[in-house]
């Protein structure tokens, strides 16, 4: 008899009311998924590297009130697990037009260790005591699923039963097999288990999915194609983020015109045609699509590959290659079609100003504008520093910022266009604004980064994220800017609210043309950390406080 290995995962859900729910089995099987409003979908697995998934589509969902749903393997129940201390999985419709969206994102997720408070583990625990006080609608995932250069304590003993942890990569995951290992120890863990299969998910990845400092530069990555390990590292890591989150990105449509998924379900074992298509990612970023796009009614969602896309030669350094730049321009709604875009990207737009300038500066000496010395100088510090955000590519910031500004300006732009971030393990937001001469904004423009879900920030990184928004942190970046004859950006901006540091969760909830953003941190009941880890409410307001949507704060002290 076929069992469920991992999942299920509910990931496609639309106001049209089709659906996705992803699962792993042990063996091939039929998986078949079927609610109490009698609507069911059934698929066959798909073998890759001797396990077995699939994707199982509905259709016909009907809007309101949320269903329970099971999973059965060759027609047996394995899902909900029996004498389950969690209320039943269920699949909600989100409301179409402008009805209320609910959205919950974060980034940077490590194995939970014992005695950490999860931020993913304490929603989950809230829900499941109240499923009808605040569900999210989608949770969006920003990167950092999983941790492939940095593993829990029974990984790495995992690991060394497997394999000589004196061979490199050492205490890494080197192959296919030790990725899925990965997402066993994040995804089982019963509190995330049960909120992925009840809470809608979109997902995109960031260096650590596959390794710190992934596509920092073109020098980074030469040297690491030279190490023999490297190869099977990044084809795994695209493998295994093909498997587990990008296919549930998709909706049924898309799935359906996909050659990729065609191939693989249609061979005994479709490892090789996967690998085929992870090696020619690998080689050539400017082949493979990782970003997507979601609509919900009067909202779009557009998340951007940040780390695949990026170009790293010198001299044409770019965050999107021309392909994917050409595509993220088309994603902009037309006018009057949108109340709201959420452009997700796994790294922030804005940063606190100091660190913005020290990137930039970054960019320009490793470009070669202090001379030779400073580029290798520039090199090495952009690497220990992990100086690759937007604005280490200024032209692709500078793009992304025209974007917004002509998107936001025309008559029927959104009320709000927010980018959705994580990657630098704290919360902020920060609110931009351009020159008089530029035509005047009508949406609301905002930089919403939340991280980290489950990880840590040492004090002193602390103190530098609160300096890099200070007012001698500004005068500094300028100086830095100064020395590495940088253009200064088309736009400024200033911090509306954070930072805050600690595991935690941003929320927008948007509805009409209003929205409201919620930040709640993990902490445990009691002051001595122990107890049940729950949500504190530390930000609960409109998203443009003392203004309209369409409002734009000038800045207390300019950039």
């Amino acid at each position: 008899m076929a069992g469920l290995r991992l999942g299920p995962l509910l990931r496609y859900v639309d106001p049209r009311g089709s659906a996705t729910v992803w699962v792993e089995a042990d063996r091939p099987c039929t998986a078949r998924v079927r609610c109490a409003d009698g609507t069911e979908g059934a698929a066959r697995t798909f073998q890759i590297a001797g396990h077995h998934y699939a994707l199982i589509p509905l259709d016909g969902l009907a809007p309101g009130p949320a269903t329970a749903y099971q999973v059965l393997l060759d027609e047996r129940p394995v899902w909900p697990l029996p004498h389950s201390r969690f209320p039943p999985s269920t699949i909600a419709v989100p409301a179409g037009g402008s009805g209320r969206l609910r959205v919950t994102f974060g980034s940077c997720r490590r194995a939970p260790e014992p005695g950490g408070a999860d931020a993913l583990d304490a929603l989950a625990a809230g829900l499941a005591a109240d499923p009808a006080a605040g569900r999210p609608d989608l949770l969006l995932l920003l990167g950092d699923q999983v941790y492939a250069d940095s593993v829990s304590a029974g990984t790495r003993a995992w690991l060394a039963a497997r394999r000589d942890p004196r061979d490199a990569p050492g205490a890494q995951v080197a192959d296919y097999e030790e990725y899925t290992r990965l997402y066993y120890e994040s995804w089982l863990d019963p509190e995330v288990r049960w909120l992925l299969s009840t809470v809608p998910s979109c997902h995109i990845f960031d260096d650590h999915d596959v390794i710190d400092d992934w596509n920092t530069s073109a020098a980074w990555l030469e040297e690491m194609r030279a190490t023999p390990w490297w190869q099977e590292r990044v084809i795994s890591g695209l493998m295994s983020y093909w498997v587990h989150q990008h296919l549930g990105n998709l909706s049924p449509a898309e799935l359906a015109a996909d050659p990729l998924y065609a191939r693989v379900r249609a061979a005994p074992d479709g490892t090789e045609a996967l690998r085929e298509f992870a090696a020619l990612a690998d080689a050539d970023p400017a082949a493979v699509r990782w970003s997507y796009r979601r609509d919900f009614g009067r909202t779009r969602l557009v998340m951007v590959d940040t780390r695949a896309a990026r170009v790293l030669a010198e001299g044409r350094r770019a965050m999107l290659d021309e392909g994917e730049a050409k595509w993220l321009r088309e994603q902009v709604p037309a006018p009057g079609t949108c109340d709201h875009l959420l452009i997700g990207a796994s790294l922030p737009w804005l940063l606190p100003p100091l660190i913005h300038d020290a990137e930039g500066w970054n960019a320009a000496l490793c470009a070669g504008s202090r001379g030779p010395r400073w580029a290798r100088l520039g090199e090495n510090l952009r690497r220990r520093a992990d100086l690759e955000h937007w604005a280490a590519f200024p032209e692709s910031f500078g793009h992304l910022a025209e974007l917004i500004a002509t998107a936001g300006s025309e008559a029927g732009a959104p009320a709000t266009i927010t980018v959705l971030s994580g990657d630098v393990h704290h919360a902020y937001v920060a609110e931009p604004f351009w020159p008089n001469s530029a035509p005047q904004l009508i949406s609301h423009v905002a930089q919403l980064t939340c991280s980290p879900v489950h990880n840590s920030v040492p004090a002193p990184v602390r103190a530098g994220f609160r300096f890099g928004w200070s007012r001698l942190g500004r005068r500094l970046g300028r100086a830095l800017t100064r020395h590495g004859r940088v253009v200064r950006p088309p736009l400024d901006w200033r911090r509306a609210g954070g930072p805050w540091f600690g595991n935690q969760l941003m929320t927008l909830t948007l509805q009409g043309r209003s929205a409201q953003l919620r930040l709640d941190q993990a902490r445990r009941a009691s002051r001595w950390r122990i107890g049940p880890v729950q949500l504190t409410t530390v930000v609960d307001r409109p998203l443009a406080p003392g203004g309209t949507p369409g409002s734009i704060h000038p800045a207390e002290t300019r950039h």
